[in-house]
C-alpha cells in the first residue's frame, strides 16, 4: 500500500499545506515556518506513529499523549452518540474483510459500484504499477479470494469460519472484519517504511 499511501494522501496533503503555507512547489519554505499536523492513532498502535518526513509538518499524536487507547475513544465517542463510527480505511482497500465489503454494497450503492469499477480497473496493473515500475505479474484482485469484487463470496461464511470466529483466530477474524487497525494518511497498517524525501515525491 506504500504507493497509494503516497500517491493519494501524503502528496495531496503536502500539496495543500503549501498552498496554505504561502509557498506552493517548487518555492522553498523557510526554516522556521511549518504546519502542527495532529494524527489521532491511539496507543494501541503507538509503533505507527512517525515524525513528518519534511520540515515544514510537525506531526503531532494527541491520544497517545493523553494515553488513550482504541477503547478509551470508543466510549468518548458513545458518550457522544456516536458509537457507531467506523475505523478510517480507503474505500477500496484489499485489506478489507467481508463484513466491509458488505457494509459497501448494503449501504452505499454508489461506493459499491466505485469499488467493482476500480477493481476491474486494477485487474492487469500497468507498468506503474508499484514504486520501482516494474510490470505487474499475473493479475490484481481486492478481495482475498482472487475474483472479481462482483462475484467474491463476500456474504458465505462457512461452518468451520463460524466455528472458529467464537475464538476469533487473527486470520480468521480479519477474513471477516478486515484488519484490526485502522489507516492513517500517515499510517497505513499496509505501508511499508521508505526513505525520508525532502518534499512530496519532488525535488525541491
Amino acid at each position: 500500500m506504500q504507493r497509494s499511501t503516497g500517491e493519494y494522501k501524503i502528496k495531496p496533503i503536502k500539496k495543500k499545506v503549501r498552498e496554505l503555507l504561502g509557498y506552493p512547489y517548487p518555492q522553498r519554505i523557510p526554516k522556521d515556518v511549518f504546519v502542527e499536523q495532529w494524527i489521532g492513532i491511539s496507543t494501541d498502535e503507538f509503533h505507527r506513529a512517525k515524525a513528518a518526513d519534511v520540515r515544514y509538518m510537525k506531526n503531532v499524536h494527541p491520544l497517545i499523549e493523553m494515553g488513550w487507547s482504541r477503547s478509551d475513544c470508543t466510549r468518548y465517542l458513545a458518550s457522544l452518540g456516536l458509537a457507531d463510527t467506523p475505523k478510517s480505511s480507503c474505500l477500496g482497500c484489499p485489506f478489507h474483510g467481508n463484513a466491509q465489503w458488505r457494509h459497501i454494497r448494503d449501504t452505499s450503492p454508489e461506493e459499491w459500484q466505485d469499488v467493482v469499477e476500480f477493481d476491474a480497473a486494477i485487474r492487469k496493473g500497468n507498468a506503474r504499477a508499484n514504486a520501482t515500475g516494474n510490470k505487474l505479474l499475473g493479475q490484481a484482485f481486492l478481495h482475498r479470494s482472487r475474483v472479481p469484487l462482483s462475484e467474491a463470496p463476500i456474504d458465505h461464511v462457512t461452518a468451520a469460519e463460524q466455528a472458529a470466529l467464537q475464538e476469533e483466530p487473527a486470520d480468521v477474524y480479519e477474513l471477516e472484519h478486515g484488519v484490526a487497525d485502522g489507516c492513517s494518511p500517515w499510517a497505513c497498517w499496509g505501508q511499508v517504511d521508505a526513505p525520508a524525501q525532502d518534499d512530496f515525491g519532488l525535488t525541491s
